[in-house]
């Protein structure tokens, strides 16, 4: 992972001298749409609704028809001449994305086909069984197995053709027993499916047999020139179904720049949809699907979604024990720090980071305001609660984690830095080295302040045992590691000290530690 380059945690500095509005102002005004009436989605109201949408803001065109590349022509080739082979009447459908992605003039290489009337693993087999029968080289089958207990419910086949990963599952219905939430899958009819997804815009099916765009909820095609997120069926039984789709709604919102139904925000907000995303869904998955957002074109609306959804502390959740305690508001104004975090960006021209340090620097900005809070791990220790979030809560790379925290750090340096940059260099102030302190000019602490990044790159006057000597201790343990990370500071303090004048301070500090314990 690439470093952050040193504009980052300078602009983070900005931030925090940013001047934002009182916690109890509206802070994301959303547009005041029409309520959409129960089972009148469908109805005037809705066409008002989006219509009215539409005048405001650029239409969405949709393409009436989709154009294959070559590559999925040769694809699709072969899946029927596959059928064909094995005098099959099975119908083959690309689902969700694809199609979406499509109709809308845009490349995607993500292709998921439902197959009618068998497992997608079969329907892998029988196109091994063609392959054989015309003298190529079988292709491997992974198997992903379904997991109805993390809302996992079709077992889905993998394989590669063409050089494209393809997966293949059943068209699917789903029956409830009484008193039970894991449903029983069943094969279905491509329109059962169809209600079943995620949204509207993603029900939409390409019937390869017919090469023809299958709208079986007569609303996806609709919903997608209105630029709407609806769910299928009624949004709440969709999110308790797969309480991942909440964050997907959320995603997809942001990321097509559409509205979010009023019932589907309702939904998203009802306590036990949040329950049930808290407790049903695994971090890594509602980990992977902020990092979609915060990676995409509309990072901060997505973030906005989130916070006026009330599901910000649900995604982000915190320790129990978090020190100071996170005050009422604190969302909304993580939010704001990320705004004005994507406008300082955007001002300066976003081809100044790469897409993960982009995607690193606006965590950064989001977690701001938390960066002083902390919680007691189980040894005792304390932890920045940003460390939680990465690890407990999304379940990112503790490199991810490291970084922002270095970002906070860093910001924080650099505000020192700025307090003190005209100040006379005559003066002296007091430098806290980590529990220690000691009086250097002001030329000196801004040695350390600066340098403190490459201190990795200075030889250390004093070693191990000569630390362990100077402190008189037996052995080494953590008092002589955290005694190694004072010395490097001392050193950039003065630059032309010797090792015998900072054994000397390292004795000093100790006996003046003796005295006041």
């Amino acid at each position: 992972m690439a470093a952050l380059p040193l504009t980052s945690p300078r602009l983070l500095v900005s931030l925090q001298r940013f001047p934002f509005p009182p916690l109890d102002l509206p802070f994301f005004p959303q547009p005041k749409f029409p309520t959409f009436l129960p089972n009148q989605r469908l109805g005037f109201l809705r066409v008002v609704c989006c219509r009215s949408m539409a005048q405001s803001s650029t239409a969405v065109h949709v393409k009436e028809k989709i154009d294959l590349t070559d590559k999925e022509k040769k694809i699709f080739g072969l899946l029927v001449d596959a059928l064909q082979h094995s005098q099959l009447k099975t119908q083959l459908r690309v689902a969700g994305g694809w199609v979406r992605d499509k109709l809308l003039g845009k490349e995607c290489y993500d292709i998921d086909i439902a197959v009618d009337d068998m497992l997608g693993r079969e329907f892998c087999e029988k196109v091994n069984e063609y392959l054989s029968y015309t003298g190529e080289e079988e292709h491997s089958i992974s198997v992903i197995q379904s997991n109805p207990d993390q809302s996992k419910h079709l077992e889905t086949a993998r394989m590669r053709i063409f050089d494209t990963w393809i997966d293949f599952a059943n068209l699917r219905s789903e029956t409830y027993a009484e008193n039970s939430r894991i449903p029983t899958m069943k094969f279905g009819t491509a329109e059962e499916d169809a209600y079943r997804r995620d949204l509207t815009i993603n029900s939409l099916f390409y019937n390869i047999n017919t090469d023809s765009v299958e709208d079986l909820t007569g609303r996806g095609l609709e919903d997608l020139r209105y630029g709407m997120i609806v769910t299928p069926l009624p949004p709440k039984a969709t999110f308790l179904d797969d309480p991942l789709r909440v964050l997907r709604a959320i995603r997809f919102g942001a990321r097509f720049g559409f509205v979010l139904d009023e019932e589907l925000k309702k939904a998203a907000s009802d306590a036990e949809v949040k329950a049930a995303l808290a407790d049903k869904i695994s971090r890594e998955r509602i980990g992977h699907e902020i990092d979609l957002m915060m990676s995409g074109n509309h990072p901060v609306k997505a973030m906005a979604y989130i916070c006026d959804l009330h599901l910000f502390w649900v995604v982000f959740c915190l320790p129990d024990d978090s020190e100071p305690a996170v005050v009422d508001g604190s969302d909304r104004l993580c939010v704001a720090y990320m705004d004005a975090a994507w406008k300082i960006l955007e001002a300066l021209g976003c081809s100044m980071l790469s897409d993960d340090q982009r995607r690193l620097y606006l965590y950064g900005a989001l977690l701001l305001p938390l960066r002083k809070s902390v919680y007691t791990n189980r040894k005792a220790k304390k932890i920045p609660i940003v460390n939680h979030i990465f690890q407990n809560s999304l379940k990112l790379k503790n490199k991810d984690a490291e970084m922002v925290i270095s970002l906070h750090s860093a910001s924080e340096r650099f505000i020192c830095l700025s307090l003190i940059a005209s100040s006379d260099d005559s003066e002296v102030v007091k430098t806290d080295l980590e529990e220690e302190s000691m009086d250097v000019p002001l030329s000196s602490r801004r040695r350390i302040l600066a340098d403190l990044d490459n201190v990795w790159k200075v030889k250390p006057l004093l070693d191990g045992n000569a630390i362990i000597n100077a402190l008189q201790v037996k052995q080494a343990g953590p008092e002589v590691g955290e005694w190694h990370k004072k010395v490097l500071k001392w050193q950039l303090a003065y630059p032309s000290g010797n090792a015998d004048e900072c054994i000397d301070w390292i004795r000093q500090s100790q006996a003046k530690r003796a005295k006041l314990e």
